[in-house]
């Protein structure tokens, strides 16, 4: 028999309209049945949920991958066990947990893809259930808001820096969730900083709160590739946190030194194929290694759990802005208008 407070049997949750009208609702909100708690499951009670572009760009229609319908948004949760299945091994009641956001990505030797928000119900929920393999114990110091930022942007910042070394040079392109989550990590580790924008005012105020760092806003700078050379002494960078997409590729791996990494962990600008007419012969030239980032596997999620506690690093400055619950739709909105400097969290 399952352990707990698992006679809970309806949750909140919010299950997009698949609406992509202008001006429309992308959320609704619902009270359902739980999934059923299966032998080797958890029950957990969310605390507070993160949301990634990724989220409002599935809301909005704009996810180049199938999506389930009418799903529950978001892949970043934190929150607290308060239920087992009666073969579960690794977890208690009141452990912090949050479960990975490619289900299917364990070992990262995994064949198959499974996303959580797109093909599965995600976490915008006051509950969910899911196997205990899918799950991480979250750092004990941080609060429910930081630990909820973990699973994808946390993540995904952590794999895209694999491999630096102190005294690195890094261009990092932007200043949502996974960039401020890089930028965090990179000065941690002694890395020299690049940070893009096409706002003045978003690169003040990470100029403010990260002095030392080197900016550029690309809007105002189309060349932005020549002059992150011009930085770097016509060096070039050692890592790029690539976000654009087609838009940006070429000029990021122009901007490298020769045998760098580019990680692509996004597509936020318009995607055109005809940008990538230099791509190999740039790719050859500079040999440039460019790694596909997709998350991370559990093992990925659980070593920089690890690397948090060990050094007590605290994740409240990567926060921007948190909302209720209740107000799910303008966080949801906030994020697509590309407001936020950083992490919107929802907090239950």
């Amino acid at each position: 028999m399952p352990t707990g407070s698992s006679d809970m049997i309806r949750r909140r949750a919010f299950r997009r309209t698949d609406n992509y009208m202008p001006g429309t609702l992308k959320l609704k909100l619902v009270e359902e049945v739980l999934p059923p708690l299966e032998p080797t499951s958890v029950l957990i009670k969310v605390h507070a949920v993160s949301l990634n572009y990724r989220d409002a760009n599935i809301a909005n229609g704009g996810n180049p991958w199938p999506v389930l319908p009418n799903g529950i948004l978001c892949n970043d949760a934190a929150g607290e066990v308060i239920a087992i299945g009666d073969k579960v091994k690794g977890l208690l009641i009141g452990d912090r947990v949050g479960p990975i956001t490619d289900t299917k990505n364990i070992s990262g030797r995994e064949i198959g893809r499974s996303w959580l928000a797109a093909d599965e119900d995600g976490v915008m929920a006051d509950h969910i259930v899911f196997d205990e393999n899918v799950l991480c114990k979250l750092p004990d110091h941080l609060d429910w808001n930081e630990a909820a930022t973990i699973p994808c942007a946390g993540v995904t910042a952590w794999s895209a820096l694999k491999g630096m070394s102190i005294g690195q040079t890094v261009l990092i392109q932007g200043t949502g969730g996974v960039s401020v989550f890089a930028l965090n990590l990179a000065k941690a580790a002694g890395l020299r900083i690049i940070l893009t924008s096409s706002s003045d005012a978003k690169l003040k105020q990470m100029s403010e709160r990260y002095p030392g760092i080197l900016t550029i806003n690309y809007s105002s700078t189309p060349d932005w590739d020549q002059e992150v050379m011009r930085l770097t002494a016509e060096e070039g960078v050692d890592i790029v946190v690539e976000n654009g997409g087609t838009g940006s590729l070429v000029k990021s791996l122009k901007c490298t030194r020769r045998g760098a990494v580019v990680s692509q962990v996004g597509y936020l600008s318009k995607q055109d194929p005809a940008d990538l007419r230099e791509l190999v012969p740039t790719i050859i030239d500079r040999r440039v290694t460019l790694r596909g980032i997709n998350a991370g596997s559990k093992y990925d999620m659980e070593d920089f759990c690890a690397a948090l506690s060990a050094a007590q690093t605290r994740l409240h400055d990567l926060i921007d802005k948190i909302f209720p619950f209740a107000e799910a739709e303008d966080a949801v909105e906030y994020v697509w208008q590309g407001k936020q400097v950083g992490k919107i969290v929802l907090r239950l």
